[in-house]
């Protein structure tokens, strides 16, 4: 199989090669497939970071639609004769607005909401406004319900509205829906009592959504962004969080039982990102939990991926608490226990049970068949392992096919990590979440990284990774994407001991980032995905399903002295009856690659051959909002002959899949 010789000469010119330099032999073993890879091998993780949550994939447009922020009324702008009740339906939930009579007949009631970074919405498109409503003494009332552009130079400002009648002084849900006659980025929405009829209402719950969401689910995901992560095919999804989880404090810990039941009763929690940064610092940031525990399985089923929760296990976080009190004493435990194995039970159990019939009731009554479970984000030391313990052997007694996620701290190497990896197997954790955000020199280090591990031990769940630019360049750029892909070689490489692997964090908002780099990139009306998100595309979309012997002078090729800066890995992909080579360049030469196919028999001759490349003319260049597709992946395709080995040149600074079909 190769080139005819006018293709190389041609190829090596383009890519300013000499033909007299070296070339670097790749020899894959074919006839021996080695250990399977992972359904599970390449994820996601979701954190509510960067307005990750509400302001990004959850599609709720309305911020502090329940009055229940510290500040009452943080978002909302009253006018007229508006007041704060705290007596409302929802126990959970209190708090509710009273519209009444302005007191004169110029004179208007009402209120206005700025949404996230703005109301923003497209001409044309659907949007469902609903509220809780009602008129305590009776009768009927008009709402008058907008959506406006307040800087408009227009003759009005009003680019669409609806009416609602509130007819009884029961609380009902109203809803309606609203289409504008034009797009709008900085919109506001405001709702009127219409006059002359100014009959007293109440108003809990103002919500309004894309009627077009992902999968069109009325508490639904924004579709943009659900997509990207479809797009991805991952095998895992791993959520809450990260160190949302831990909270700053216990009592700011996520707990997966007040994100699910009814959308208008679950608490609100403060998210400890709002204030981590002051540099960054958004005061308006929590979280409404409707993007709940229900709705993170559901979206995992949506995208074809296996749930991963990730509970808290009675510490918090670590970082920000060094005192024994601010944890939970090994001996009082049980209700932290308990919310584990309730938490299977709510995933998995019976339509009979307590917890499995609220899954039902929500709309799910077949089971979620959730299969891995972790227990503490990024915690370290004696005190995590002397916790994790019971959560482990709970589980095991009630629940033993289900995997345990143990933690190997904060760090990729040092005393920590080196204390809990021996305390993860004595305890009998599955898997172990390994942490690393690391700058350009350690992933370049870190190709051989998996191969000495201990193959009987726990396996590894690569949890949160990234490569952070160094020198002021920590944000994402194609070269640390390349980067990414090179070390990910180790990964495929030892699918035998690494089962998991996602990037992290998943989403920024353009304004309301408060860390980079991240995989997808976003404001109210559009996203991008960066050059990260397309390594882990590849990568998942080319597992294949075992991994395959691939050396160099009988080495493993991970950019090691004498490797000309190459790092690969190979698969056989039984379904797709191909062979896949992935090689990442990350020299600035352009490399001459041989690939032969040692073991090859006849009738698994490859007819032809497709390569998918991502490279930048500009290495710290990536994709942004304006220009979206600047760094993709370019895939070309060719015909084979009936040789055993295969010649090609990859130009620098580029990673490339081959992919080779029978």
């Amino acid at each position: 199989m190769g080139f005819k010789s006018q293709l190389l000469t041609a190829m090596a010119l383009a890519a300013g090669l000499s033909l007299g330099a070296a070339t670097n032999e790749l020899t894959v073993q074919v006839n021996k497939p080695g250990a399977p890879v992972q359904p599970t091998m390449y994820g996601l993780f979701f954190e509510d970071i960067n307005y990750a949550a509400d302001g990004g994939l959850y599609a709720e447009m309305v911020k502090n639609r329940s009055f229940e922020f510290p500040q009452n009324l943080m978002g909302w702008v009253t006018f007229g004769n508006v007041s704060l009740k705290d007596d409302g339906p929802f126990d959970r939930n209190p708090h509710y607005v009273r519209l009444g009579a302005a007191g004169h007949g110029h004179k208007h009631t009402g209120l206005e909401n700025e949404g996230f970074f703005g109301v923003t919405v497209k001409k044309g498109a659907k949007y469902r406004f609903s509220t809780w409503a009602r008129t305590p003494g009776g009768g009927k009332a008009k709402l008058r319900v907008e959506i406006i552009n307040p800087a408009s130079s227009a003759n009005s400002q009003v680019i669409a509205s609806k009416e609602i009648t509130v007819d009884s002084k029961d609380w009902k849900k109203y809803e309606v829906e609203i289409t504008p006659d034009k797009s709008e980025k900085k919109g506001k929405l405001r709702i009127f009592l219409v006059k002359p009829d100014e009959t007293v209402v109440d108003l809990e719950h103002v919500s309004m959504f894309p009627v077009d969401t992902y999968k069109g689910r009325e508490n639904g995901m924004r579709k943009d962004l659900a997509q990207a992560l479809a797009d991805i095919h991952p095998g895992v999804f791993r959520f809450p969080g990260g160190c949302i989880v831990e909270g700053t404090d216990l009592a700011t810990r996520y707990q997966w039982k007040n994100t699910v039941g009814p959308v208008e009763n679950r608490p609100l929690n403060e998210n400890r990102w709002h204030y981590t940064f002051t540099n960054r610092f958004y005061p308006d940031y929590y979280q409404t939990g409707g993007l709940g525990f229900y709705e993170y399985f559901l979206l995992s089923e949506d995208i074809g991926a296996e749930p991963l929760p990730i509970l808290n296990v009675g510490l918090s976080c670590q970082y920000q608490n060094d005192k024994p009190s601010a944890h939970v004493p090994v001996d009082s435990l049980d209700e932290y226990i308990q919310d584990a194995l309730d938490l299977i039970e709510f995933a998995n159990g019976a339509v009979s049970t307590k917890w499995g019939g609220l899954r039902a009731e929500m709309g799910h009554p077949e089971p979620f068949n959730l299969k891995f479970i972790g227990i503490g984000n990024e915690q370290w030391g004696p005190e995590y392992v002397e916790r994790l313990k019971p959560f482990v052997e709970a589980i095991r007694k009630a629940y033993p096919g289900i995997k345990i996620v143990g933690s190997s701290g904060p760090n990729s190497e040092g005393k920590d990590f080196d204390y809990l990896w021996p305390e993860m197997r004595r305890v009998k954790a599955d898997l172990v979440d390994e942490h690393f955000y690391r700058n350009e020199k350690w992933f370049l280090s870190q190709g051989a990284r998996y191969d000495s591990y201990d193959r009987k031990g726990p396996k590894v769940f690569a949890g949160e990774y990234a490569c952070h630019g160094s020198k002021g360049k920590k944000y994402n750029h194609f070269n640390a994407a390349l980067l990414e892909a090179a070390f990910m070689t180790g990964l495929e490489r030892n699918a035998d001991v690494v089962h998991m692997a996602t990037y992290a964090p998943l989403f920024a908002h353009i304004e309301g980032w408060q860390w980079r780099p991240d995989m997808i990139w976003f404001d109210n009306d559009s996203s991008f995905r960066t050059a990260s998100y397309y390594v882990q595309q590849l990568y998942a979309h080319n597992k294949g399903t075992n991994v395959l012997p691939l050396t160099m002078d009988k080495k493993a090729v991970t950019g090691a002295e004498g490797q000309n800066g190459l790092f690969a890995s190979a698969v056989l992909d039984k379904e797709r009856n191909e062979y896949i080579v992935k090689v990442a360049n990350t020299s600035d030469e352009s490399q001459e690659l041989k690939i032969n196919f040692a073991g090859l028999k006849k009738k698994d001759n490859v007819k032809k051959v497709v390569v998918q490349t991502l490279s930048s003319d500009d290495p710290l260049a990536d994709n942004s909002l304006e220009n979206p597709d600047r760094v993709k992946p370019v895939t070309k395709e060719f015909a084979m002959d009936e040789r055993a080995d295969w010649t090609t040149v990859l130009a620098p600074k580029t990673f490339a899949v081959y992919h080779f079909v029978k």
